[in-house]
């Protein structure tokens, strides 16, 4: 059974308030379904002497956070964590019917763009203070691409 902790604050808080942190101690998984084409992170832009992120990868991360939210609420872990992210993209249209079958059974490999370290920086920045305090806990990760008939990811997290 989690234990709950407070955050390190000098104000009070309710508990139930999202700001306590869950700390691990054999947590159940938690899953998470991410609907959609999932892009990779953008990299940083610069302009008029400072550093932004491009809206398109805002708005990603903004979609991803609703859905964890949704999902799994906002139980911080603090402790060492497991991730599996598994990214199911759509067969090309253009493919021939016996190409698509191979394609969605496996037999080929959904190899292209974006990256699928671009598409796990994505999810792990945009996952900070939702399911875990930094991205730094993560000591394994298991990112899987392939072809499904409807595009989304599921993202698991255990503790490691």
């Amino acid at each position: 059974m989690p234990r709950r902790v407070r955050l390190e604050n000098k104000h009070e808080r309710d508990p139930t308030d999202a700001q306590w942190i869950v700390c691990l101690m054999g947590f159940e998984p938690i899953t998470i379904t991410i609907p959609g084409l999932l892009r990779g992170k953008g990299r940083p832009r610069f302009g008029n002497g400072r550093t932004f992120t491009d809206a398109q990868t805002q708005n990603a991360e903004a979609w991803i956070r609703q859905c964890a939210i949704d999902q799994a609420g906002q139980p911080v872990h603090t402790d060492a964590l497991a991730i599996d992210l598994d990214i199911e993209v759509p067969v090309p249209a253009s493919w021939s019917k016996t190409k698509r079958q191979q394609a969605l059974e496996g037999a080929l490999h959904a190899v292209g763009r974006p990256d699928v370290d671009n598409c796990s920086k994505l999810v792990l920045d945009a996952l900070n203070g939702i399911l875990w305090r930094d991205d730094a806990q993560v000591c394994r990760l298991a990112v899987v691409r392939r072809y499904a008939t409807t595009p989304r990811a599921v993202l698991t997290v255990r503790a490691a």
